[in-house]
């Protein structure tokens, strides 16, 4: 079968695509037929070995994939040979074919396509994560979303009006911020523009924001905290922007708010049964039509540096998805 291989760490022009031998599941895996793969923006770290785990190389990104069960291991009862299916890897997915533990892959609904599912196990998985689990975001409060145009970023503007919450957008573009609004938002920030602390406080009335969710991290980091509300709740998610931030632990203490880790990667494996939970809301949400995953353009494997220089150039409104 063909895969997208990393070999060596290095940019994505350094990945290679060569045909492997086919996979053969362990205990309690699946292999899957890949119909779909979703770019993310850890795919372009951990090729570069600066993501939080690194596999054994040589080995394919790609940690969110939908397709068909080829083959079913020992201890796997609830799927078949044949059965669609999404699926969260945390790599391999950039393949025509990629293993799945059992107890993060779940039966692809009817009217759902393989594009689509294939942009929500991350990006869907990760902000309900954040939003629900983590900060438990209610009814009436302020959501503000860094990097909002993005693939978590669309999400979580989602699954926050579900939820219920006003929503502000903010990202770079006057473009990006009407795609934003397009798809909920209530209100934006263009932080290249606006001051980014002043223009959440004014259209929070002063009060600041409830929840920051934080995909980009860098210099908006400190500017967005300063804008939380007494009691807010501040999701660090990612650093797309950049560099890793340093907060000055002053400001927590002053706005007697929490700072509050959001890695999926790490909560699916931990918490597996809760993550399942989680995921029979979203498809629900899905089926009824209230979030839908964004996506931008598809490629095929052999396109693989170029798509990732379309997302790390911060082109990409939505998800990228690859056909392999």
């Amino acid at each position: 079968m063909k895969a997208v291989l990393c070999e060596s760490y290095g940019p994505p022009e350094n990945l290679v695509i060569k045909e492997i031998e086919s996979l053969v599941p362990d205990h309690g895996e699946v292999i899957i037929e890949v119909k779909a793969s979703g770019l993310n923006f850890p795919d372009t770290l951990i090729i570069e070995g600066k993501y939080q785990f690194q596999p054994e190389m040589p080995f394919s990104p790609g940690g969110e994939v939908a397709g068909i069960v080829k083959e079913i291991g020992d201890g796997v009862t609830h799927l078949k040979a044949g059965d669609c299916v999404m699926a969260g890897t945390g790599w391999g997915g950039f393949a025509q074919e990629v293993r799945g533990k059992v107890s993060n892959v779940f039966p692809l609904p009817d009217r759902i396509s393989f594009e689509q599912a294939a942009s929500t196990m991350m990006t869907f998985g990760t902000s309900y994560h954040a939003l629900v689990n983590r900060a438990e975001l209610k009814t009436g409060e302020t959501l503000m979303v860094l990097g909002a145009a993005g693939g978590v970023g669309t999400a979580a503007i989602q699954i926050g009006k579900a939820l219920g919450a006003q929503v502000i957008a903010a990202a770079s573009t006057d473009e990006k911020l009407d795609y934003c609004k397009s798809i909920g938002a209530d209100l934006t920030i263009n932080y290249s523009k606006e001051d980014l602390k002043n223009q959440a406080k004014a259209l929070t009335n002063g009060k600041g924001v409830d929840v920051i969710y934080d995909p980009i991290g860098d210099r908006f980091t400190e500017p967005a905290l300063r804008a939380i509300a007494w009691k807010g709740r501040y999701l660090v998610v990612g650093f797309a922007a950049g560099e890793i931030p340093k907060i000055p632990l002053n400001l927590p203490l002053l706005k007697g708010c929490s700072i509050m880790g959001v890695f999926w990667g790490g909560f699916f494996r931990n918490e597996p049964q809760v993550n399942a939970e989680n995921f029979m809301t979203i498809v629900e949400w899905l089926k009824e039509g209230k979030v839908k995953a964004q996506i931008h353009k598809k490629y095929p494997l052999e396109e693989v540096a170029a798509a990732m220089e379309e997302l790390t150039s911060k082109k990409v409104k939505g998800k990228i998805i690859f056909e392999p």
